[in-house]
């Protein structure tokens, strides 16, 4: 199967999982998801101080930086098979 359909397939069954990962493991889906959609991140860091959740988001995507698309969803995919096999 082709990186791009695993990956498809993998964001399929991330939905479906039988139990919710934590908050850092989500982080890390969230992060391996949009560097494998859009590359290096592209957006201003979140400006309200108190906004916690975007903060987390943009640090984690902006931690991934220069890591490519390909090498971003093959870890996205085993990142699920392992959540999967829980």
């Amino acid at each position: 199967m082709e990186l791009r359909q695993q990956f498809d397939q993998a964001v399929a069954d991330s939905k479906s999982l039988s139990q919710k990962p934590d908050n850092d493991t989500l982080l890390q889906l969230y992060s391996l998801y949009k560097q494998a959609m859009e590359g290096d991140i592209n957006a201003e860091p979140p400006t309200n101080p108190f906004d916690f959740v975007a903060k987390a988001k943009y640090e984690a995507w902006q931690s991934l930086k220069g890591k490519s698309k390909e090498i971003a969803m093959q870890e996205y995919v085993q990142l699920v098979s392992k959540l999967k096999s829980r």
